[in-house]
């Protein structure tokens, strides 16, 4: 299997994964303050909505790149 394929086959499964999932969460944190023996810190929960578009359209590529990829006449 060539490197081609394989990029395919990993774009496929991530329109998979963004189309069943849809979004995806992470912490973040942003300040951080130490006063003394007092550690502050603020984390902040982030979002990010995965298009469905992005999805149908990674899915296409990699079937493209699955299909035409480094064919040899």
């Amino acid at each position: 299997m060539n490197a081609v394929k394989i990029v395919g086959v990993l774009l496929i499964v991530a329109g998979v994964l963004g189309l069943v999932y849809g979004n995806f969460s992470y912490t973040k944190e942003n300040h951080e303050a130490k006063i003394g023996p007092i550690e502050f810190s603020v984390q902040e929960k982030e979002t990010i909505n995965v298009p469905v578009w992005a999805g149908v359209g990674s899915i296409a590529i990699g079937g493209l790149l699955l299909l035409f990829g480094r064919r040899k006449p």
